[in-house]
């Protein structure tokens, strides 16, 4: 079964008074990447989120957007030390009315002394935190994968069109190849005639014959690259990730293909080489699209 490597999918979650939402998108990539963003103070997720991500999707970049709201997000509070808070502000006037000075003291100086303020971290309950994300982020996973089965089978029908073309070249020039000897011996026999007055030795004829036909002769070509194109379509039934199999099949037909090219010494066979390089571009395009 063909899966596309682009997707979107949403998840939330709710226990008591914590909420989790989860946002997933992947796009191409030749590997599994993962990039996870969670508040700072539970950063602990990522980790937890990429073994989850990992069960069900085998290649693309997935970017993940996990918020949490609730007492059961919240892992901080600001902690203020009144006693201390007190006699700042008790000395601060003293030395005002000591002095004889006008300025106000602005609570910015309390706020941002560190010895009046700090942030109180609080112990958050992993075990509550957790089930919550992961069934949020399977429910976003399970929309994701079925944006990226959809797409797939759209990638499945295209790409199996153009394997359709490509197959029918492919029969179309395994079968000049024999023309194209038959031709040769006869254009062949034909300039001969035209230079040495009608005489021909017959067997120098037939070994440049020969010779021609193993400089030409594709069928090991046609016989592999039929090999290539079973493999291909025996993949595309796989149930998993085909994406790289069919990437490797798609450059091993594209190689034989050039080869055929190189050995091409007729316009009609050159023509078809043409289409079937075509065809497979067209193919691999798609390729680069399946996990």
């Amino acid at each position: 079964m063909v899966v596309s490597m682009t997707g979107f999918g949403t998840g939330t979650a709710k226990v008591n008074d914590l909420s989790v939402t989860v946002e997933i998108k992947s796009v191409n990539h030749r590997y599994l990447e993962c990039a996870i963003r969670v508040p700072r103070e539970h950063v602990y997720l990522e980790e937890y989120a990429k073994r989850l991500i990992g069960q069900t999707i085998n290649r693309g970049k997935v970017d993940v957007f996990i918020s949490l709201a609730g007492s059961g997000a919240a892992d901080r509070s600001l902690s203020i030390d009144w006693d201390l808070a007190d006699a700042y502000f008790k000395y601060a006037n003293q030395l005002k009315d000591r002095y004889n000075l006008r300025q106000e003291v602005p609570i910015s100086y309390f706020l941002e002394n560190p010895d009046l303020v700090s942030i109180k971290e609080a112990h958050i309950n992993r075990d509550e935190v957790e089930p919550v994300v992961e069934t949020a982020l399977k429910q976003a996973l399970d929309s994701l994968q079925s944006m990226r089965t959809a797409e797939g089978k759209e990638l499945e029908k295209d790409i199996l069109h153009h394997l359709h073309s490509f197959k029918l070249c492919t029969d179309k020039a395994a079968g000049l190849n024999p023309a194209i000897v038959s031709k040769y011996h006869t254009r062949l026999e034909k300039r001969i005639k035209e230079f040495a007055d009608g005489q021909i030795d017959e067997n120098r004829l037939l070994t440049e014959v020969a010779v021609f036909a193993e400089k030409t002769d594709v069928t090991e070509e046609f016989v592999r690259l039929t090999s290539h194109l079973n493999q291909f379509q025996n993949a595309l039934s796989f149930d998993g990730a085909v994406g790289r199999k069919l990437d490797f099949l798609t450059q091993e037909m594209n190689r034989e293909v050039n080869t055929i090219g190189s050995k091409a010494n007729d316009a009609a066979l050159v023509s078809l080489v043409v289409e079937m390089k075509s065809s497979l571009e067209k193919i691999r395009e798609q390729i680069q699209n399946i996990e």
